[in-house]
């Protein structure tokens, strides 16, 4: 190589460029774009029940925290949650009231849980889930038990194309 190739020629980037994320290979530390704000993602949970698996991501922006749940069971279904005070226990009942709407149980079981970020103290423990869909289905209730407490959230369907993906690693 010739002194001019030398000082002239670009440097190789030994550190490999980001790959492309999807809303099922979601990273700590990732930007999501959501409603038009940036959150950074800070915990995952990885669910698992039987051979069915599913993630949750804890999503920061300030002291707004919300979860973005993905699962791919025919077709890809994305839902937004934020926790919520509602008073209930096991074993979980076949309908509940909340906000003056009526919601049915759609789904009940137990999952073992991976977590990652803020979710790592999760990783091991099982918990006993319920999900429950409203009668326009479109506003959903989710319960899951982590030891004596029952943690409640509210949400809703989002389409993929509402929320963006900035990987913050490779």
């Amino acid at each position: 190589m010739g002194l001019f190739s030398r000082i002239f020629s670009k440097k190789k980037s030994d550190t490999p460029a980001p790959k492309e994320r999807t809303v099922l290979s979601i990273q700590i530390g990732d930007i999501i774009t959501y409603d038009l704000t940036d959150y950074e993602v800070v915990g995952k949970i990885t669910y698992r029940d039987g051979g069915y698996e599913w993630y949750g991501y804890q999503l920061l922006e300030g002291n707004d925290t919300i979860w973005l749940s993905a699962e791919m069971d025919d077709e890809l279904e994305l839902g937004i949650y934020r926790k919520v005070q509602v008073p209930i226990q096991k074993p979980y009942p076949k309908e509940i009231t909340y906000e003056n709407r009526t919601y049915y149980q759609e789904e009940t079981g137990v999952a073992k849980v991976t977590g990652e970020g803020r979710s790592t103290s999760l990783t091991g423990l099982e918990t006993h889930y319920a999900e429950y869909m409203d009668s326009s289905e479109e506003s959903y209730l989710s319960f899951e038990s982590w030891g004596t407490e029952i943690e409640a959230s509210h949400g809703y369907s989002i389409e993929a194309y509402e929320i963006k993906i900035l990987a913050g690693s490779k």
